[in-house]
């Protein structure tokens, strides 16, 4: 199963034997034998009983708080893995070092060749659409990475690669009542809204992962140091960006498995956000593209993308602690 989502206010979470269940009253929900979980994720109102908890700690299984309106809150998870060789490696590679600048690049290259990818299948399939200038722009951003040197310039390029495939992301909607806004936090329209909530899972996903290597997920390269930010997380989640969420986001949209009828408005803010059952499908389609398989271009055999998020960890880690020579970022073909 992967993980559990409890979509459900005021859903009980709890224990017997070997198996975690959900009931609401007197409703039971669901009966997952621990065995099948990696983890638990609760959204909105749940509450979870002291033997659940502590179940879950002995089999390694992380529980992860998501608010209402889609905003990660907090975890519980075990005890962080032992390796201290990675994270001193980690943190030797901190700054301005060749090994900050390589990584950096990679995360950068791994996003925008993924980015120009998505566009150039949604082009073949739709030769109506004018999306060859931000190919274009993307590929002429992408040429400019290796001959950079230092982090900010290559942020800047990050940047601009981001902003032409954002230049055409409305091209990709098929929907009515769906229009791309520029990206910003808290949403006030539907698109942003599944970024937002997207983007929050696979943080939670990608955060797992490097914990599970031996990372400090404080620590990252590509994003800047801030109080509470888990950099090393986000610089990860650059490469899947749009191979997991975006493409999630529009297979959701543009086969109306989500409707505009699937979002609420708070009456001040204007905040939007799904509906229980709008996150309940955004839910199942995500999970849905976590499991499926592709064959991983560094690897050379088939993988899923939960898998592939602790394999490009591994693979960073390597090449920390001088076992590679360069890290491979995932570059979808």
């Amino acid at each position: 199963m992967g993980t559990l989502y409890i979509n459900q206010d005021d859903a009980f979470i709890g224990k017997t034997d070997e198996r975690l269940y959900v009931k609401i009253k007197d409703k039971k929900l669901q009966d997952i034998p621990l065995i099948h979980l990696e983890a638990v994720v609760i959204l909105g109102r749940a509450t979870i009983s002291p033997a659940a908890l502590t179940e879950l700690l002995q089999h390694k299984i992380s529980l992860t708080f998501i608010s209402e309106k889609g905003e990660y809150l907090g975890k519980l998870e075990p005890e962080l893995t032992k390796n201290i060789f990675v994270r001193s490696a980690q943190w030797k590679a901190a700054g301005e070092t060749p090994q900050a600048i390589h990584v950096v690049r990679g995360f950068i290259r791994g996003k925008l060749k993924n980015y120009r990818y998505g566009l150039y299948k949604t082009q073949g399939n739709h030769p109506e659409l004018k999306l060859e200038p931000a190919m274009t722009q993307i590929a002429n951003t992408i040429a400019k990475l290796d001959r950079t040197d230092n982090i900010n310039s290559l942020r800047g390029l990050e940047g601009a690669g981001s902003a032409a495939y954002f230049g055409v992301f409305n091209q990709l909607i098929r929907a009515e009542g769906f229009v791309f806004k520029p990206r910003h936090r808290p949403a006030t329209d539907p698109v942003n809204s599944l970024m937002n909530f997207g983007y929050t899972l696979l943080r939670r996903d990608v955060e797992s992962a490097i914990n599970i290597v031996g990372f400090d997920p404080y620590l990252g390269y590509l994003h800047v140091q801030r109080y509470g930010r888990v950099g090393l997380a986000f610089d990860l989640m650059e490469e899947f960006r749009s191979a997991v969420v975006d493409s999630t986001i529009l297979n959701a949209i543009n086969n109306r498995k989500l409707t505009p009828n699937d979002f609420t408005v708070e009456p001040i803010s204007n905040v939007m956000r799904l509906s229980e059952t709008g996150r309940r499908e955004f839910l199942t389609l995500y999970e849905k593209k976590k499991q499926s398989e592709f064959t991983h271009p560094v690897l050379r055999k088939k993988c899923n993308y939960r898998e592939a998020f602790e394999i490009q960890a591994r693979l960073l880690a390597k090449y920390l602690m001088g076992e590679i020579d360069q890290y491979p970022p995932l570059v979808l073909k």
